[in-house]
C-alpha cells in the first residue's frame, strides 16, 4: 500500500511540478534572449530531452526495475541540462552571427567553441551521475542510470537537434523582439570591458587574498552543520501526513504503544532438537543481558531447520541505542549460525554497504572529472583546484540541508515534518548531482579564459572577459536550473524536496560564491601556474588534448 501511495505521489508531483517550472523557465528565457523566439528553444529542448530520458528509462525499466524516484530525477536534470546547453548554444551562435552573420561560419564556429564546451560537460555530469550505479541500492542504481541517460541525451540534443534548427531559423533566431529589447541584447553582447561582471572580476583580482578568505570562510561556515548530520532511511515519514499509509503506522504506534517497535529478530540455523532448544534459549538469555534490551521472546522453530527469536529494543528502530544492540546482538557469538534482521538491522546493513561501495564511486566521478578537465586545459592544476572547489560547495549544501531538514527549519514554509535526520542515501546522490554539476558550470568558464588565452589575451585579462562573456549566460542557467530541480521541493514526499531543495542551493552556491568570487581570485593567486602541467603531461596534452582551431 505504501509503495502504491508513494507511487502515485511522485506522479502527481511530477505533474505539478513541470506546471510550475515551465512557465517561469519561459519567461526568464524571454527575460536572458529578449526575443520570443530564442526564448521559447530551450524549454522546447528541456521537453524534448525529458522525452528522450523517459523513453530511456522505460526500457531499462523493462531490464533492470527502476526506482520511481529517477523520474524526479529525469525530469529536473534532463530540463535543467537542457537549458543549461541550449542557453550556451544558442547565446554564442547570437555572438557570432553578429560578427560574421547567419550560416555556416557562424554555426560551426558554435560548435567548436560552446559545442566542445557542452561535450564536456555532458561527459562530466554523467560520469558523475554513472558512479551511483557502483551502489548495489535499487535507488541509487536507478538514479544513476537515469542521470547517465538524461546527460547524454541532453547532450545529443544540444550539439545535435538545436545547431539544425539554429541553421534554419539563421537571423530569425533574433525574431519576435522588440527593438528596444534586441538593441539592450546586442549591447549586453558586445559589452566585454565594461560589463559588471568585468568589473566584478577585475575587483576581485585586485584584492585576491582578501576574497579568498572571505568567501571561502562563509563557505566553511555554511558547511560547519553537516559535521554532526544524522542519518534516516526511508519509511512511512517520507509521506504526507494525509496518507493513508502513514496514518495507520501513526495509528499503530499511538494505539498499541507496548508493541509499538519492530523487533530485532535472529533467524538461526539450527535442528528441531531438545538440544538445540536448550543452546538457543541460553543464547537469547544472554542477549537479554545486553544494554537496552527490553524482553526477547522465546525462540519459535519455524521448519527447514530455522527458528525465530525476536529481540525489542527499549528505543524507537533508528535510535542510536537500537543500532548498538543490533551491532552487540550481531557481535555475539551463539552455538549455531544466526542471520540479524528487522528495520534497524536493514538500515545498519546498507549504512555499512553504502560505505564500502563511497570509495570506488567517488575515484570513478574524482577521476573523470580531473582527465576531462585535464583534456580541455592542458593543467593539472584547474582539474585539482575544480574538484576542491565541487566539495566546499558539496559541503556547504549538505550543512544548509542539516540545518533545514535535520534541524526542523522551514517546516512551515516547506511544508514538511522533521524526522531530526537526513535520508542516508541523499548526500551521495546529492553529492554526485553537486559535484557533476560544479564543474558543469567550470567547464563553461575555463573553455572560455582558455580560448582567450590561448587568442592572445593576458591572464587577468583573460579571466575578465571570459567572466564578463559567460558570467551572464551561467547565471541565467543556474537560476533557469534552480527552478527546474527547486520545483521539487513543493513535493509532498520529504526525500524529492531534499534533492530538489539540495541540488538547487548546491547550484546557487556554485554559480555566485564560487564562480564569480572564489575561482577568479584563486585564479589571480596562481597567475600562469594555473596551467601548469609536468611536461610528460604536457606532451600528452599536445598529442591528445582539445584545442581551440578550425
Amino acid at each position: 500500500t505504501a509503495a502504491a501511495e508513494t507511487s502515485a505521489i511522485v506522479g502527481e508531483d511530477l505533474i505539478r511540478a513541470e506546471l510550475i517550472a515551465f512557465p517561469l523557465l519561459f519567461l526568464l528565457s524571454l527575460w536572458v534572449f529578449r526575443g520570443l523566439v530564442a526564448a521559447l528553444l530551450p524549454p522546447v529542448m528541456g521537453a524534448l530531452v525529458i522525452f528522450g530520458g523517459f523513453f530511456f528509462l522505460g526500457v531499462s525499466n523493462q531490464i533492470f526495475g527502476v526506482s520511481v524516484y529517477a523520474l524526479n530525477l529525469v525530469t529536473g536534470l534532463g530540463l535543467g541540462l537542457a537549458i543549461d546547453y541550449s542557453l550556451l548554444i544558442v547565446s554564442r551562435y547570437r555572438e557570432e552571427i553578429a560578427r560574421s552573420g547567419p550560416g555556416l561560419d557562424a554555426l560551426t564556429a558554435t560548435l567548436r567553441t560552446a559545442g566542445k564546451s557542452v561535450i564536456f560537460s555532458a561527459i562530466t555530469v554523467g560520469a558523475a551521475l554513472a558512479g551511483l550505479m557502483i551502489f548495489p541500492q535499487n535507488f541509487l542504481f536507478s538514479m544513476g542510470l537515469g542521470g547517465l541517460m538524461v546527460a547524454l541525451v541532453a547532450a545529443v540534443v544540444a550539439v545535435g537537434v538545436l545547431p539544425a534548427v539554429l541553421a534554419l531559423l539563421g537571423n530569425r533566431i533574433n525574431a519576435l523582439a522588440p527593438r528596444r529589447w534586441r538593441a539592450r541584447s546586442e549591447h549586453a553582447d558586445a559589452v566585454e570591458e565594461s560589463g559588471g561582471w568585468y568589473r566584478l572580476s577585475r575587483f576581485v583580482m585586485r584584492r585576491p587574498v582578501a576574497v579568498a578568505l572571505v568567501s571561502g570562510a562563509f563557505m566553511v561556515l555554511l558547511a560547519l552543520p553537516a559535521l554532526g548530520i544524522r542519518f534516516t532511511t526511508t519509511d512511512s515519514n517520507v509521506l504526507p501526513a494525509t496518507s493513508a499509509a502513514r496514518q495507520v503506522d501513526e495509528t499503530l504506534t499511538v494505539e498499541f504503544p507496548d508493541d509499538r517497535y519492530s523487533p530485532i529478530f535472529a533467524a538461526i540455523t539450527a535442528p528441531d532438537t531438545a538440544a538445540a532448544r536448550t543452546k538457543i534459549a541460553d543464547w537469547s538469555k544472554g542477549v537479554s543481558a545486553l544494554p537496552n534490551v527490553e524482553t526477547v521472546q522465546p525462540a519459535r522453530y519455524l521448519g527447514g531447520n530455522t527458528w525465530q527469536v525476536d529481540v525489542y529494543s527499549k528505543t524507537p528502530p533508528l535510535n542510536q541505542r537500537s543500532i548498538d544492540l543490533v551491532n552487540a546482538i550481531d557481535a555475539r557469538a551463539g552455538p549455531y549460525p544466526a542471520l540479524i534482521g528487522g528495520f534497524t538491522s536493514l538500515f545498519v546493513s546498507q549504512r555499512t554497504s553504502l560505505a564500502a561501495h563511497l570509495p570506488w564511486a567517488v575515484l570513478v566521478i574524482v577521476l573523470v572529472t580531473l582527465v576531462a578537465l585535464f583534456a580541455m586545459t592542458g593543467s593539472v592544476i584547474l582539474p585539482i583546484k575544480a574538484v576542491m572547489m565541487n566539495l566546499l560547495t558539496l559541503g556547504a549544501t549538505l550543512g544548509v540541508l542539516v540545518l533545514i531538514f535535520q534541524d526542523g527549519r522551514l517546516e512551515g514554509l516547506l511544508q514538511y515534518t522533521g524526522v531530526g535526520a537526513v535520508d542516508l542515501t541523499q548526500p551521495i546522490l546529492i553529492g554526485a548531482l553537486a559535484f557533476g554539476l560544479s564543474t558543469d558550470y567550470a567547464v563553461f568558464l575555463l573553455s572560455r579564459i582558455k580560448e582567450l588565452r590561448d587568442s592572445g589575451v593576458g591572464e587577468h585579462e583573460a579571466v575578465a572577459i571570459g567572466l564578463q562573456r559567460t558570467g551572464r549566460v551561467v547565471t541565467a542557467a543556474a537560476l533557469l536550473f534552480c527552478i527546474a530541480m527547486g520545483a521539487f521541493a513543493t513535493s509532498r514526499i520529504i526525500i524529492i524536496k531534499e534533492l530538489g531543495l539540495g541540488t538547487a542551493l548546491a547550484v546557487a552556491l556554485d554559480a555566485t560564491i564560487v564562480r564569480a568570487l572564489l575561482v577568479p581570485s584563486l585564479m589571480a593567486l596562481l597567475g600562469t601556474w594555473n596551467w601548469w602541467a609536468p611536461k610528460p603531461l604536457r606532451k600528452l596534452y599536445e598529442r591528445i588534448g582539445v584545442r581551440e582551431g578550425p
